[in-house]
């Protein structure tokens, strides 16, 4: 994986990409941490709103507030329904722009992977929420394989490619986000794997969804015709479509949830 910071600017693209990704899995992540309405939410890295619109859907909150770095991807949150209780800001998940105990419950939808010192971000989550709140995350399970782009990932590498990859991937295993949570003074710390599936309607549609992400697709630019089209069609071998030509591709998160210790 590479250590280079991605940036996603694109929400559009990122919703296609990622954003149906996030919320298959965002669902099933809803339900088991099953918060009670009538929350303040912090969604931190909320890129496009994808999973803030879940917590909309899903939780009853009474308030959401959503922080990405990408203006583009803010661009995009505040183009959704969730946009009329949510309110969007710029900011960084090792700074956040809110004062100590604003909030009743932090997460991190996909992202913790992509902070550069991931134990800041979960304490800066911590301090922001009040005692007894909720902190949690889930975080694709790249070490173990569970990325979404992992049959793509693996063709780049084969072909003496960077493939994409957040900078710390190290922080998505479960026992990586279990000592995050410990370290950080969080109590009744609970974990799970979440296991989703997307179909595609063909593989040329699952094809161009992979090179959505610019590290892709520059990756796959800088191959010859020939080179490129092997890459392909090895893809295509990896991820064989039904008889109807439909791709069916399965992915695996893994998820953390804890409490602010009560005063």
């Amino acid at each position: 994986m590479t250590n280079t910071p991605i940036r996603f600017d694109d929400g559009a693209a990122y919703e296609e990409m990622m954003g149906k990704w996030s919320r298959l899995a965002g669902e099933q992540f809803l339900g088991w941490v099953a918060p009670p309405p009538g929350l303040k939410w912090v969604d931190v890295g909320c890129g496009n709103g994808a999973f803030t619109e879940l917590i909309a859907e899903r939780c009853a909150p009474e308030a959401i507030a959503g922080i990405d770095p990408s203006e583009g991807q803010l661009k995009f949150a505040r183009t959704r329904p969730s946009a009329k209780l949510a309110t969007f800001t710029q900011g960084e998940a090792m700074a956040l722009p809110y004062a100590d105990q604003s909030f009743d419950a932090a997460v991190m939808a996909l992202v913790i992977f992509f902070v550069p010192e991931p134990a800041k971000g979960v304490a800066e989550m911590l301090r922001v929420v009040r005692p007894g709140g909720l902190v949690t995350a889930y975080a694709w399970d790249i070490l173990g394989g569970g990325f979404p782009f992992a049959p793509i990932n693996a063709e780049l590498r084969a072909a003496g490619l960077q493939p994409m990859g957040p900078p710390r991937p190290d922080a998505s295993p479960i026992a990586a986000l279990q000592t995050l949570w410990r370290d950080a003074g969080l109590e009744k710390i609970e974990t799970r794997e979440i296991t989703v599936e997307r179909t595609f309607p063909d593989f040329d549609t699952y094809w161009s969804t992979n090179l959505l992400s610019n590290v892709n697709k520059g990756a796959i630019d800088s191959l010859s015709a020939s080179d490129a089209q092997a890459l392909k069609d090895r893809l295509r071998a990896r991820v064989p479509a039904a008889a109807d030509g439909r791709i069916t591709h399965s992915a695996r998160a893994n998820a953390v949830k804890g409490h602010v210790p009560a005063v």
